[in-house]
């Protein structure tokens, strides 16, 4: 085995670019001797730190915390470090099994929403549900995608996963029952039962229900057929229809599979501002 090793050897050996190696050679982390031609030479000493480097820093350890554990390695501070890797690797899992279960339940909603059948108007009872939104007149899909990422930045702590986050928007009922589709006047996310905060909630009560699949020019048809529901049966509507994005965009590009809920509140409490 040789004693030295040149700086390409090095960079092949752990994948680390030349600038990496250099960059700890500034910090003084590593010390490469010089050769005749002043090419940096790495001793077996330098290949022992770079091993506690790339496994610290697998771990995200900053460059600052490992050069001050390397010019203090001692028993207690490795226990120390030992004692910090086991967290972060516990947090990790804590979060990779939060991530599982997002998967988990996005692929139970998408294969449920294989057997849902459109066009059918039903009633269902929901608890409160808290709601983050940003009202705007929407016209256009692509005015309702920046609104959308404009509320991901505002409420950034409250909406940790927008692939398996409930997105709904606010009709224009009066444009949509002119026969004009496609008219939102805002947009919003359902945030879990637990969250901190909102902007407004969606009160407990009964909601007339009607999905419809494909293009979202569909909806004033379907709120034309939800009214006339509503009307003959005698009942009241408290506060405007909106739409919940069971599949959209963000699973399908083809419009045909999108999957989208019109819910309106029907005989209950009035709409509850937070």
């Amino acid at each position: 085995m040789k004693n030295y090793y040149k700086i390409s050897e090095i960079s092949r050996l752990y994948g680390i670019g030349p600038d990496s190696l250099r960059y700890y050679e500034r910090l003084g982390i590593l010390n490469p001797r010089r050769d005749t031609n002043q090419y940096r030479l790495y001793s077996l000493k330098d290949i022992y730190k770079l091993n506690l480097i790339c496994d610290l820093r697998k771990l995200d350890f900053s460059m600052s915390q490992i050069k001050d554990y390397l010019n203090c390695q001692t028993v207690g501070n490795t226990l120390d470090i030992l004692c910090k890797e086991k967290e972060l690797l516990h947090q990790r899992l804590q979060e990779l099994k939060e991530r599982e279960q997002v998967i988990e339940e996005r692929i139970e909603t998408l294969r449920a929403a294989e057997h849902i059948t459109p066009d059918r108007i039903t009633v269902k009872a929901f608890p409160r549900r808290l709601c983050v939104g940003e009202r705007a007149y929407i016209t256009q899909d692509e005015e309702m995608d920046l609104l959308i990422q404009k509320l991901m930045r505002r409420h950034e702590k409250e909406i940790h996963n927008f692939g398996g986050q409930t997105i709904g928007a606010f009709l224009s009922s009066r444009d949509l029952l002119k026969g004009v589709p496609n008219v939102y006047q805002s947009v919003f996310f359902i945030l879990d039962r637990n969250a901190s905060g909102c902007d407004f909630e969606l009160p407990a009560g009964d909601y007339l229900s009607c999905y419809y699949r494909g293009n979202y020019h569909k909806n004033a048809a379907c709120l034309k057929r939800m009214m006339e529901y509503v009307e003959e049966r005698g009942l009241t509507v408290l506060g405007e229809p909106f739409e919940l994005f069971e599949i959209d965009n963000r699973d399908t590009m083809n419009a045909e599979e999108f999957l989208t809920e019109i819910q309106i509140r029907i005989d209950g409490h009035g709409y509850e501002c937070g």
